[in-house]
């Protein structure tokens, strides 16, 4: 097992070069929240944003589409509903974040599997929250593409068939080996596990235990993965700075909410650029 560390989180945050524009730091749709769970991916796309991905679009119910605007100017919105429209639009986008707050009633589901196959093999997918267990309950092909799955342990369960009793690094990353995917089970030290390797989070906070959090790091992934080149340094990147930020805050905050840590990701982005 290794640890990751601030020198690859350095290395994979560099200076931006004054020759770029928007479309030079990734496209990102994140697809999810329902009428119940608007605030999950508010949360991712306000991650996503703040990590500095170029462009943002987000696929959701349309209930959200005030708090949306009001909250995240920056972001495009598409009505998840109008299927067709929203499948033309993902053949333009770099990464793909779908679940947070996605719900898992027969809607959901289908939407699931549609965005699925659609998926072309050159984009980056962020599968998280609730389109994990529609993923574990529903029998069907990923697509072939780099994917990252975000479970907590209980999700890992649901995916993996390991028992968390049963979720030791060598179990798990059998488990990951079979389902093809970079896997980030998330507990108070996160493992993350790639084809070759085990990787080892030394951070977190139990101040981190809130609605959210999890969303946010999804977000973080899309922007980090849409942006850097090295799909698992990206996502080590993002796993580290994640915690680190919040690990930071919780030195005066006894609870680190999401949007704190979303707010201070440029600043620290910025610190890490720097040769």
């Amino acid at each position: 097992m290794q640890s990751i560390t601030s020198e690859l989180v350095h290395q994979t945050i560099r200076r931006r070069p004054a020759e770029s524009h928007k479309g030079t730091y990734g496209r990102v749709m994140l697809i999810g929240g329902n009428q119940n769970f608007g605030g999950a991916i508010i949360m991712a796309a306000t991650a996503a944003i703040y990590s500095g991905a170029g462009l943002v679009t987000v696929a959701t119910d349309l209930v959200n589409l005030t708090s949306l605007h009001a909250q995240l100017p920056e972001a495009m919105v598409v009505d998840y509903h109008q299927t067709a429209m929203m499948t033309q639009l993902l053949k333009t986008m770099d990464v793909i974040v779908i679940g947070p707050g996605l719900g898992t009633d027969q809607f959901a589901a289908r939407l699931l599997t549609t965005v699925l196959a659609q998926v072309q093999p050159q984009q980056r997918v962020v599968i998280d929250g609730s389109a994990l267990t529609l993923l574990a309950t529903r029998t069907q092909p990923l697509p072939a593409a780099q994917i990252v799955v975000t479970p907590h342990q209980m999700e890992w369960q649901r995916l993996s068939g390991l028992k968390i009793a049963d979720q030791t690094p060598t179990a798990n990353h059998l488990a990951q080996q079979r389902l093809g995917v970079t896997a980030i089970v998330k507990a108070h030290h996160t493992t993350v596990y790639t084809t070759d390797r085990v990787w080892f989070n030394p951070g977190g906070t139990p101040a981190m235990a809130t609605g959210g959090m999890g969303d946010t790091l999804a977000g973080m992934i899309g922007g980090f993965t849409a942006q850097f080149k090295d799909f698992t340094n990206a996502i080590l990147s993002a796993v580290y700075l994640h915690s680190e930020i919040a690990d930071d805050l919780a030195q005066a905050r006894y609870v680190v909410l999401p949007h704190q840590i979303s707010a201070e990701i440029p600043k620290y982005m910025h610190r890490y650029s720097l040769n």
